[in-house]
Order: structure tokens, then sequence, then C-alpha cells
């Protein structure tokens, strides 16, 4: 189990998380965009969020660029439990919490000086 290539597991998994988080920011199902009203961003963002997580899913997904695919990605999860945390709704932190943290997990197994 040890020689499983754990980082490029990670990096791949957060991909995934990422491309699949961008598409539906960029389409904006009616929740999505009720959310972005309700936070005060104008109509417009969703796809500015969603192109940087997809913009993250393409770094972590070549190896070369995964340390900066994952610092792009816990910027933009950390801007998420920001907005979340500035708007009390706290409980919806938990989840881009949890992928802030994988991101700088990543960041740090992928970095190679």
């Amino acid at each position: 189990m040890s020689n499983l290539p754990w980082a490029q597991i990670l990096a791949w998994l957060l991909a995934a998380f990422f491309l699949f988080g961008g598409s539906v920011n960029v389409r904006a199902p009616e929740k999505v965009a009720a959310d972005y009203r309700r936070w005060g961003y104008p109509d417009w963002f969703h796809f500015v969020t969603g192109s940087l997580e997809v913009a993250t899913a393409v770094l972590l997904a070549i190896a070369a660029t995964r340390p900066w695919g994952a610092m792009l990605g816990a910027g933009v999860m950390f801007a998420a439990v920001a907005t979340v945390t500035f708007h009390r709704e706290y409980s919806h932190a938990i989840p881009p919490l949890v992928f802030l943290v994988l991101s700088i997990v990543a960041g740090w197994a992928n970095w190679q000086p």
C-alpha cells in the first residue's frame, strides 16, 4: 500500500472535483445562481468561479503544473470559505474547508524544488 503514488492519486481526485464543480458553476443551475445572488455577487460571477475551477483541474492533471493547480484550488476554496463564513452559513463552509486542506496537502506533496 505504501507504494501507491498517493500524491498523484490525490491530485487526480482533486482535478475531478474541480472539473465537476467548475462545470456546475459555469452552467449555474437556478439553485447555484440564487446562491450567488444571495451572496451579492454579480450575475456573471459564476463564470469566473467556474473558469478558475476548470483551470485548477487542468493544472492539477498535468504533473509539471500540479503545485500551481493546488495553489489556485486552495485560493478558490479559501474564497468559498470566506464567502459562506461572512454570510454566517457556517455549515456550508465545511466542504470547501476540506478541499482547501486537501489542496494544500496536494501542493505540498507535489512540490519539487
